[in-house]
């Protein structure tokens, strides 16, 4: 009775912490929300009680520093017509590269349009392809631009709707574009670009001064977003601005950021930009030189805004000199072998930071080569994923074998300690001293058959995080009906895995591998020692059932990676237990 009475005290304190959870935090964060969104729609009723038009839709965001100014617009769900619209407001230098296409507006000098050629909104090759940056002027504006921050007021310096002039009409690897513009007022600006095969692209600004005066510029590069992008909302996983400044990682949410409206850091070198589940857009300046970075948010034409951008040190310009400014920007696709070759290649502190590796990056970063070696040879993240499996037991194997052999005696001696509840089930002092004495005789631990279990924990969030966070998972197939390992597996078992036709719910998603995963759970916990307690045995029979519901919804590969597990734990358990003649 009293084992039940604990029982039912941590269910409920398991419920109290669920729902205070529930009232401290989320009830708080939706309200706040609900907030912001009934200024938003306030806003909108008094600056603007009739239909927008195109004419009406522009703000300013401002450049580091306060200088020339940069134009977003209204957020709604973009459009093909809306964006071939915007695209078509200003002339363009076309970009085609092998992994990208896009174009770089002659008005402001952004790069403002860019198509991964590589990557799909979903399975298959004829998917439309990932849309990372839109232009102004298009729904859900997503840019960058580079450009100059005068030291004095009196300079005439170019804008966001400056227009300038091009020396060619495409940008590729290996055929640079020059962008110029003249003040008519002593200062000549150049803008050369170059890209890659890759993702990222060289910007190259220079200053010519014909004045009788010296002048003094800061170079500055930003990044704008209109929006606030859906994300996941998974706290094992960042969406958002982000940056590493002196060696360290700083991440801000962009509820974070609605609260705070803007962030100041500085620091020699280091990287800022935004980053999604798999897409990254960021700045690189000069790694040599001290710059002022900056978040901010901003609530203007009914929307919310979102910038990152930093602010380099004062050059001074004398009369006939020419200055010259080196930054970059990377947009793309969070590949961590392409990310580490820029962090060698431009000696970017921690750039493979912009990938989520977690509280595990030790184990994470290193599982994710070997299962990118082990594909290498197999041709098949699945096979891969089942290899690395395989590896793992190998290097676990002492540890887990001496755990298996305790088992096996813990089981040998179940109907002994059966035998001693019955006997002395009223006093649990002496049933304790008991069941001590007798592991103590048997040279049994009875803690040894957790042991495994402890130690796989970290090995499973890391693998976890390896299929959630690493792009190279995405749309990575298995065999049969798994097109996607990084997703959960589609069938469910309460439409027959597809031979009716019918679509549960989501909470009702719970497909074939999660079933066969519950399965080997439950063959594994027959060959253990079944707890005495009749209370811990009920727990653990349903263990199996609840952690097919549980995931259900993970990643198809963390799924076959536990079954596959489970299979060798077993076979590896029936060995030991058939060596030591135990049935």
């Amino acid at each position: 009775m009293s084992d039940q009475k604990n029982m039912l005290i941590a269910i409920g304190l398991s419920l109290a912490i669920l729902l205070g959870f529930q009232f401290f935090y989320e009830f708080p964060k939706m309200e706040k929300e609900r907030e912001r969104q009934a200024e938003i729609a306030a806003q909108e009723a008094a600056d603007n009680p009739v239909p927008k038009t195109q004419s009406n839709q522009n703000t300013d965001i401002q450049a580091p520093g306060g200088g020339a100014s940069a134009p977003s617009v209204q957020a709604s769900v973009a459009t093909a017509a809306q964006r071939a619209e915007a695209l078509a407001s200003s002339p363009r230098i076309n970009i085609d590269t092998p992994t990208v296409y896009g174009s770089i507006s002659l008005e402001g000098g952004r790069i403002d349009d860019l198509v991964l050629k590589n990557y799909g909104q979903d399975v298959g090759e004829d998917a439309e392809r990932i849309h990372l940056l839109h232009p102004v002027g298009a729904p859900k504006s997503y840019y960058a631009e580079f450009g100059w921050v005068g030291s004095s007021n009196d300079l005439k310096l170019p804008g966001p709707n400056t227009r300038w002039k091009s020396n060619q009409t495409e940008l590729a690897p290996g055929k640079p574009v020059t962008l110029s513009w003249d003040n008519q007022a002593g200062l000549l600006f150049e803008r050369t670009y170059e890209i890659d095969d890759h993702y990222m692209i060289t910007t190259i600004q220079r200053v010519t001064n014909s004045k009788k005066k010296s002048v003094g510029l800061f170079p500055y590069g930003l990044v704008a977003r209109s929006g606030t992008p859906r994300t996941l909302g998974f706290y094992i996983l960042h969406e958002g601005p982000l940056g590493v400044f002196d060696g360290t990682l700083r991440e801000y949410d962009y509820d974070d950021l609605q609260e705070t409206r803007k962030v100041e850091l500085s620091s020699t070198g280091g990287w800022i930009g935004i980053t999604d589940k798999y897409w990254l857009a960021a700045l690189i300046p000069d790694q040599n030189i001290g710059s002022t970075y900056r978040f901010v948010h901003s609530l203007k034409n009914k929307d919310d805004r979102y910038q990152v951008d930093y602010l380099g040190q004062e050059t001074r310009i004398e009369p006939g000199q020419t200055t010259e400014t080196v930054n970059r920007l990377f947009a793309g696709a969070k590949e961590v072998k392409l990310l580490d070759a820029y962090s060698e290649q431009y000696k970017i502190s921690n750039f493979d930071l912009a990938v989520d590796f977690g509280w595990f990056y030790f184990l994470t970063k290193p599982f994710f080569y070997a299962i990118s070696w082990l594909f290498s040879y197999l041709g098949n993240f699945g096979l891969a994923i089942l290899a690395f499996t395989v590896f793992v037991k190998i290097v676990f194997f002492p540890l887990a074998n001496k755990s298996y052999k305790s088992m096996a005696k813990m089981r040998e001696l179940t109907p002994k300690l059966m035998a001693m509840r019955e006997q002395f089930g009223d006093d649990k002092m002496r049933l304790n001293q008991e069941m001590m004495a007798l592991y103590k005789q048997e040279k049994v631990n009875p803690a040894s058959g957790c042991l495994p279990i402890l130690v796989q924990i970290p090995v499973f969030f890391a693998l976890y995080k390896v299929l959630f966070v690493n792009i190279e998972m995405r749309h990575a197939p298995f065999y049969g009906w798994i097109k996607d390992l990084s997703v959960a597996d589609p069938t469910s078992i309460f439409n027959f895995f597809g031979l009716i036709p019918w679509t549960p719910p989501d909470f009702m998603i719970i497909g074939a591998w999660p079933v066969l995963m519950g399965l080997t759970m439950w063959l594994q916990q027959r060959l253990n020692p079944q707890p005495t307690d009749p209370v811990q045995a009920k727990v653990f029979m349903f263990l199996p059932l609840f952690f097919t519901f549980l995931l259900g919804t993970f990643p198809a590969g963390l799924v076959i990676y536990w079954t596959w597990n489970n299979l060798l734990s077993i076979a590896q358990q029936k060995l030991i237990m058939f060596r030591m003649g135990v049935k």
